[in-house]
């Protein structure tokens, strides 16, 4: 299983929980299987997210793998301008 750290804002949507383990081997598979577990959030997910594995942020990167012991944290989507 992989922790999934979540930003304040989501944990509405996970009955306050602040980390949600998750079953998955790459990024891709975390958000399905949060979206899967928690369907509150699959409107935030598809409107976008960012995404940062051991101190990487991975955006766009849906097959970055993961492992059980992976920090992932799910942040607010970065943008430039």
């Amino acid at each position: 299983m992989v922790a999934v750290n979540l930003w304040s804002g989501l944990r509405r949507f996970t009955d306050g929980a602040e980390v949600v383990e998750v079953e998955a081997s790459t990024v891709g598979e975390v958000l399905q299987e949060l979206v899967k577990a928690h369907p509150g959030l699959d409107p935030v997910i598809k409107a976008g997210v960012s995404v940062a594995v051991d101190d990487e942020i991975v955006q766009r990167a849906l097959h970055h793998p993961v492992r059980p012991d992976s920090e992932v944290f799910i942040l607010q989507q970065f943008r430039g301008g």
